[in-house]
């Protein structure tokens, strides 16, 4: 792995970091001693990204979804009403 001094990395910033983002981490050093390590990020893949929406004009809820079963719910749980 390569390790470059603060000055190297301010001057080389892009190429180190296009490196890194493919796969070439790299490190960091103050004076000589390693500060930090630059990796690549895992982000997901593009069709790994959930969506919202993604079902807009295809699923229908109806006005009064959140009564749908109250009767049933009621007996299960011994409503008396």
């Amino acid at each position: 792995m390569q390790t470059v001094n603060i000055h190297e990395a301010k001057t080389h910033l892009s190429r180190l970091l296009e490196q890194a983002a493919q796969g070439e981490p790299f490190i960091i050093a103050k004076a000589g001693k390693p500060l930090v390590k630059v990796v690549a990020l895992d982000t997901p893949e593009p069709q790994q990204q959930r969506r919202l929406g993604f079902l807009a004009g295809r699923v229908e809820v109806p006005d009064d979804f959140d009564q749908m079963g109250a009767d049933e719910i009621g007996r299960m749980f011994g409503d008396e009403t």
